[in-house]
């Protein structure tokens, strides 16, 4: 009975150690505290969680005092996709501005101090960068927070991303393997598919991946996707073929295997979030990302006694779940040894973001000064990673640079007549994001455009479409900088 008793126990501690639960609130609830204690050894952040990072600090501080070496992850990609700056738009540009600027030693530094930021907040795990090679550029879900669609562009600059992170004591989480970039599916809806061959994978999804691993990365995330040539049956997060055969045994990979967000609809919708989770620890994965959606304790318990009947069943394998826990400490461990390296001396940390969003502008025409401008931002459904909680555009920022800019917000299905009823004489700055995605985007610019020919007009997305306007604006993503950036241009203009 005390051997039985041990080894539920044991057992126990690993379920909760290989979970990465979300929780409420900007302070640490009691049973995150008390889970903690019992092993649970991650906590995942969302924007739900951070008010400032005086707060973000304390916040991690009373996780620590349950756990010294707890592992505090967090979705920062930068650009786009940002948590720590959620309610403001991000000091930083985001993939595809880096990847336009092509300066792997910018990336490098722009990564070195997002991750400096976030190890002053306590933040030791960002499940980031996104290493997928946008080559479907109809990617309802990837887009700008890709390097690029040149596959070894992507690759040089995802290994860059993980040196520049890693070297500020914050472990890298390359994602979403095997490639999330020929997709036309969200999987945060649906579960995606990848009809290629293996040839193609080879060639293209795997390089970066490649690349992020000869980098040493320190995890690697699953994508909840369906590829056929290497699993017909199972998305990449539960398929042992994917994540033990290839990312392990093909790749040589050895460090940690973390799930995309298991309550995303390609999973939850399909397996269920239990099942899931344990097809996804058989599979090879270590870590379970939850807590986007589902942020409770209930969920946790259920997870945890989900993997622990699946091992007293069988379904699961002890060794396994021990293995999988072994890696989720082994890099706790790391954390609590690592120490930034010293910073260059003429680091170009100080408004480096700021830097990179200048030189990833691209500019075609001309137009004259302008005096008063009306800002028409013509807005997208935004999709769950990247949110609606957080400002895009250059209204604020062109606002400070030109006094009397007036603006307004023109949601799908708005026209050319509303926004210039909404102008006036004013000059028009058009603001789209991924206007070839959106018909009634790309009808309203065409509209505006022919109606007045001196129309400014901005793309804070894809630049897929050819330039329109007296002066057209490609700022490669939508975060505060890019902002900034394209109303400097357009004041200075």
């Amino acid at each position: 009975m005390t051997v039985l008793a041990h080894r539920t126990d044991t057992v126990t501690r690993d379920a909760l150690a290989v979970l990465q639960p979300g929780f409420e609130g900007t302070t640490a609830p009691e049973w995150l505290l008390r889970r903690v204690g019992e092993g649970l050894t991650a906590v995942g952040l969302f924007g739900r969680n951070i008010a400032s990072p005086e707060q973000l600090a304390a916040l991690t501080a009373q996780l620590r005092t349950e756990r010294d070496d707890v592992l505090v992850a967090i979705d920062e990609e930068g650009g786009d996709v940002t948590r720590l700056e959620v309610r403001g738009g991000s000091s930083f540009p985001g993939n595809l501005a880096l990847g336009a600027v092509d300066d792997t030693g910018l990336t490098r530094d722009v990564a070195r101090e997002l991750g400096r930021r976030l190890a002053e907040c306590g933040v030791n795990l960002n499940w980031a960068p996104s290493a997928d090679v946008n080559s479907n550029p109809d990617n309802p879900v990837i887009g700008v927070r890709s390097f690029g669609a040149d596959t070894h562009l992507a690759a040089r600059h995802t290994a860059a991303y993980v040196q520049g992170l890693q070297a500020a004591g914050v472990a890298a989480c390359t994602k979403h393997f095997p490639g999330h970039g020929d997709t036309n599916v969200d999987s945060h809806h649906a579960l995606p598919r990848i009809d290629v061959d293996l040839d193609v994978l080879q060639a293209r999804e795997l390089v970066p991946f490649k690349a992020a691993i000869e980098a040493g990365t320190k995890a690697v995330m699953s994508a909840h996707i369906l590829v056929p040539a290497l699993d017909p049956t199972r998305p990449a997060t539960l398929s042992p073929q994917i994540l033990t055969g290839l990312l392990r045994g093909e790749l040589g990979y050895e460090g940690l295997i973390v799930t995309d967000g298991m309550e995303m609809n390609a999973i939850a919708g399909t397996y269920g979030i239990e099942r899931g989770s344990v097809l996804a620890i058989a599979a090879g994965a270590d870590a379970i990302c939850v807590g986007g959606g589902l942020a409770d304790e209930a969920t946790v318990l259920r997870l945890r006694d989900a993997l622990v009947a699946a091992v007293r069943e069988g379904a699961l394998p002890e060794e396994r779940l021990a293995d999988a826990a072994a890696r989720v400490r082994a890099l706790a461990a790391w954390t609590r040894g690592a120490r930034p390296d010293a910073q260059p001396e003429g680091s170009r940390a100080s408004g480096i973001g700021l830097t990179a969003a200048r030189r990833a502008v691209l500019v075609t025409g001309s137009t004259k000064p302008l005096t008063g401008p009306y800002v028409a931002t013509l807005a997208p459904v935004a999709n769950i990673a990247v949110g609606d909680e957080t400002p895009w555009g250059v209204a604020a920022e062109l606002a400070e640079l030109l006094p009397g800019t007036g603006s307004g917000v023109f949601p799908e299905g708005s026209s050319a007549g509303d926004v210039l009823a909404a102008a006036g004489d004013r000059t028009v700055v058009a603001v789209v994001r991924d206007a070839h995605r959106h018909p009634w985007m790309t009808e309203a610019l065409d509209a505006l455009v022919e109606a007045r020919p001196d129309t400014v007009v901005v793309e804070m997305g894809l630049p897929r479409t050819e330039p329109r306007g007296a002066l057209h604006i490609a700022t490669h993503g939508a975060s505060r900088v890019c902002g900034r950036a394209a109303a400097e241009v357009i004041a200075g203009a």
